[in-house]
This record gives structure tokens, sequence and C-alpha cells, in this order.
């Protein structure tokens, strides 16, 4: 049986409407939700992702401040910035995004950030909290990657969940995530050995490892749901995941697409984070 194609596009629109809706509320009650994001350098798929999430605050009725820098923007320019922005009690969510240009140290703007303000949820202190399962803002990929595994229908409860790669960004919070919804975790990374066996026991599968179709179907267990949370181009410039999809889907019993799979969550999940700290606004 083929597997189910899980529709990260429909499934975020439908997260979207929703936000739309709390939004126009609070926008009702005197209180915008506000969205701050910097964007330094020209580089071009930065550039995509920032003019997406602009668009999306539009659509879901957030006012959106965008602070596109010059590539010689200085780091202590840069810092000043997040200052005003920190202090600025319209600006809900800060979003600074990366990579920087070389001379800006990412992780010293990172911290620069007040993490109430934090709604990638990259901070040490919203990381810490997500580890302690106290979560401020859930870092938004992880978000949306459990929001797919619910529509899904998984019964994380029990199974074993493969999660292939270890970054702060995706890996380690998924993993922390999946271990709190009760899944028996194995966080796997380049120096784990007889990955295909590991993989070939999953009950649930995140690749994120950032190399092309590198989970192959053949290591697909039957009826398991893949995550592929990959966007790498293949030799003939097509957008592929890190899972080799066809093979896998001949396998699986749900999958994600690349694109449509996990991109727009992530996105949809930053709003969701934003509307979070908006309410938290309207509360004091």
């Amino acid at each position: 049986m083929a597997a189910t194609i899980l529709d990260g596009k429909g499934l975020a629109q439908r997260i979207r409407t929703g936000l739309a809706t709390e939004a126009a509320a609070l926008v009702a009650g005197g209180v915008q939700p506000g969205l701050a994001v910097v964007l330094v350098g020209q580089d071009p798929a930065s550039q995509v992702y920032v003019r997406s999430k602009t668009r999306a605050c539009a659509e879901v009725g957030f006012r959106a401040f965008d602070y596109h820098l010059d590539a010689a923007t200085t780091e202590a320019d840069l810092l000043d910035l997040v200052a005003r922005l920190n202090a600025d009690a319209a600006v809900d969510g800060i979003l600074v995004q990366l990579p920087l240009p070389p001379g800006i140290d990412s992780r010293r703007i990172l911290l620069a950030i007040d993490p109430a303000k934090d709604v990638d949820g990259f901070h040490p202190d919203n990381l810490g909290r997500l580890l302690m399962g106290e979560p401020r803002f859930v870092p938004c990929t992880p978000f949306g990657i459990m929001k797919l595994i619910a529509e899904a229908g998984t019964q994380l409860a029990g199974a074993h969940a493969v999660v292939i790669g270890r970054s702060n960004i995706v890996g380690k919070p998924v993993a922390v995530l999946l271990t709190a919804a009760d899944a028996t975790v194995t966080l796997c990374h380049s120096k784990t050995r007889d990955l295909p066996a590991i993989i070939r026991s999953a009950d649930v599968v995140v690749a994120a490892i950032g190399r092309a179709e590198f989970v192959r179907g053949a290591w697909i267990n039957d009826g398991a749901t893949v995550i592929d949370v990959g966007m790498n181009r293949s030799p003939a410039g097509k957008l592929v995941g890190d899972v080799e999809f066809s093979a896998a889907a001949a396998r699986a019993g749900a999958i994600t697409p690349v694109p449509g799979g996990v991109g727009p969550m992530t996105i949809a999940m930053l709003l969701a984070n934003t509307l979070e700290s908006t309410r938290r606004r309207a509360r004091r």
C-alpha cells in the first residue's frame, strides 16, 4: 500500500486560518501581533525566506517590522538594533535571519534577543525550558514536525523514533519533544554505527541531516511515519529531501514530500509562537 502523503502546505494553511481568527480578536481589543524580521546582507535564499515570512504575517493580520541591513553592517550596529526591538512594546517576536555575514557572531546576536521575544526558540533559556518540559516557545521546525506526526495519526507512546541529525535547531529539540510524548528515541549522527539497521527498526523517522536522499527507501520499516526535513539540490537541480522519496513512500505508512512538507509548517509555527507572545502581552 502506498504511503499517505502528509500535506504540510494544507495543514499549515489551516493553522494560519485559525491564527488569523485569533489575531483579529486581539486586534479588536487593541492589540496587534508584531513580528520583527532582520535580514543582513543579500543572501538569495535568506531573501526568499524573509519574503515568505513577511507575506505570511500580512495574511494572518500581523504587523511585520522588516529590517534589511547592508552586508557591511557591524556586529555592534546589529546588537543595537536588537536592543531597540527588545524594548519596543509593539514587537512581540524577533527573528534574525541566519546565516549572518562573516564578522558577525551569530551566537552573540541570538543571545542578545530577549527570550520572551525569541519566537524561533533558539535562545538557551528557551531550549532549557523545553528540556525541563516547561517550554515558552518550541523551536519552529520541531514544533511543525510534531504537528505533522499528529496529523498522520501516529501513536508515539511506546513507539521507536529515530532522529537523524543532532543540530540545536532541529535534531536535539525534536528528540526532546518525542521523548516527552513517550516515544523511545534514538538520536543518530555522522558517527552512528550501522545506521540502516537502526532506521529499519523505527516506527518514526525524522531525517534532518542535510544530505540529498541519504536515507534510502530500503531502510524504511513497513508502515513507518517518515518526516523529511531536508532541502537539497540534486545534481540535476531538482529540490529533494534527505530521504529517497519514491522508494521510501512504497514502504512507509505516511511521509512528507519535499517541497510541501515540513517547510510550510515551520513558518506556520513561527506565527503561532508570535501569537502566543502577543497573548502574554495582552494579559500584562
